[in-house]
């Protein structure tokens, strides 16, 4: 164990480590790419003698990418993007492993802050961010531990809105790279990961059945697609809401009811936001809803559904079952509030499954790779994650699962670049 690591980190206990170790274990034996990106790490040493910081949801799959990027030469420092999707054993064996973790399942948010910034006060060289947090953090009331960062990678959609914000007011002080965007992000994580994460924490948490309630999706980007998708497969009537019109028309192509959330909140018996703004659903539609209505969040901050109206409309508020909230309106009716509306899939439970954090995570360590090689060439903004990259992990994934495709012969090439021949 690296003594450094031991001293310095903060975390709940450490004799919880061996159910961490065998946490990670289980997942690293199901992420085969990222496997072959350690492989590639651990000959090129790529972060040699560099410090690297990542905030993530710091359960089984992170960690494992964290030691993958320990494995490049890196220095790892790591803390938690979110107080109740943190899981203290895995924190505990990532301790034993040489990570330096500030972490802990549930802090107060003064005490969560203060983790997160201990995590930068260790002056890394490149980040891996997730929300935006770390990078908030830098640009407002810690800019004097912005000097050493050369750059880093991000992980959701919620905080590349944040970076491209920053870079549209000239203020983004160095490069990142949007890894969310990236096509095996979004693509897989954001539709196949959150689509089933997403009901794995709600039928965990309720254990009610899915089938033939009505399911609310409140956005239609690839994560409201993929939660929509599952809820259909699990046998609920769908309605989805948007503000987007070709999403909507996009939705109902895809045979879902869409409609107003004011309708919308009228028929729902469960419902998930997914669109990374506030207060999507609030006072006027808990006025309407059914009794024992469902809500839960899939966005990154607990702001989608609006707390401070649910409450304020409520008699009572009190705790039914571990991460269900009833509150009881004062005409009687109660609406639940699943892991006090953050994210339900990790918060209430274990995240995205391993292979698909598999390829999300292997963009993240190639892309901090890249920007790490290219942030001089990148500048101060948003890139993205370069297509042979994003087509390199595609191409790992299709080795582990023993799949082969074709390839283009030189006349199919010389064809397909000619605009005179086309016989």
């Amino acid at each position: 164990m690296s003594i450094d690591a031991k001293q310095t980190s903060i975390v709940a206990d450490m004799s919880l480590a061996p159910e961490g170790h065998l946490k990670i274990d289980w997942v690293s034996a199901h992420m085969p790419v990222l496997n072959r990106i350690r492989e590639q790490f651990e000959k090129d040493q790529p972060f040699k003698g560099l410090k690297v910081t990542i905030a993530l949801h710091l359960e089984a799959k992170t960690a494992y990418l964290a030691k993958v990027v320990k494995a490049g030469g890196a220095e790892v420092t790591i803390t938690g993007s979110n107080p109740l999707s943190t899981q203290d054993d895995v924190c505990a064996a990532l301790v034993e492993d040489g990570v330096t973790v500030f972490a802990k399942y549930n802090p107060e948010p003064k005490e969560y802050k203060e983790l997160m910034i201990k995590a930068l006060e260790t002056k890394p060289d490149l980040i891996i961010d997730d929300g935006g947090d770390l990078v908030t953090i830098l640009h407002s009331e810690r800019q004097d531990l912005m000097s050493t960062i050369r750059g880093g990678a991000e992980e959701t959609t919620t905080g590349i809105i944040r970076l491209k914000a920053l870079e549209k007011q000239g203020a983004l002080q160095f490069p990142m790279v949007a890894v969310n965007d990236a096509y095996c992000k979004h693509l897989f994580d954001n539709r196949y990961g959150t689509g089933q994460s997403v009901f794995d924490g709600i039928n965990r948490t309720t254990n009610l059945v899915v089938a033939g309630k009505t399911v609310v999706v409140v956005g239609y980007g690839w994560c409201g697609k993929g939660v929509a998708m599952r809820a259909k497969g699990l046998g609920a009537n769908v309605i989805v809401t948007e503000i987007d019109a070709i999403k909507a028309v996009e939705a109902y192509m895809d045979g879902f009811a869409v409609m107003s959330m004011m309708d919308a909140a009228k028929a729902g018996d469960i419902f998930v936001t997914v669109t990374g703004n506030r207060d999507v659903i609030r006072g006027e539609h808990y006025e309407v809803m059914k009794n024992g209505a469902i809500l839960s969040n899939a966005g990154h901050f607990d702001i989608e559904v609006n707390k401070p109206e649910l409450a304020a409309l409520s008699s009572n508020i009190r705790t039914v079952r571990r991460n269900i909230e009833e509150y009881q309106l004062k005409d009687g009716r109660s609406i639940y509030l699943l892991a006090e509306g953050r994210l339900v899939n990790l918060a209430a439970g274990d995240g995205h499954p391993a292979e698909i954090m598999d390829m999300t995570f292997a963009l993240q360590a190639v892309a901090l790779r890249h920007v790490n090689e290219q942030y001089e060439a990148i500048g101060r903004k948003v890139a993205n994650v370069p297509y042979e990259l994003d087509e390199q992990v595609a191409r790992l994934k299709l080795e582990a699962l023993g799949i082969g495709i074709d390839s283009l012969s030189d006349e199919q090439k010389a064809y397909l670049e000619s605009w005179t021949s086309h016989e």
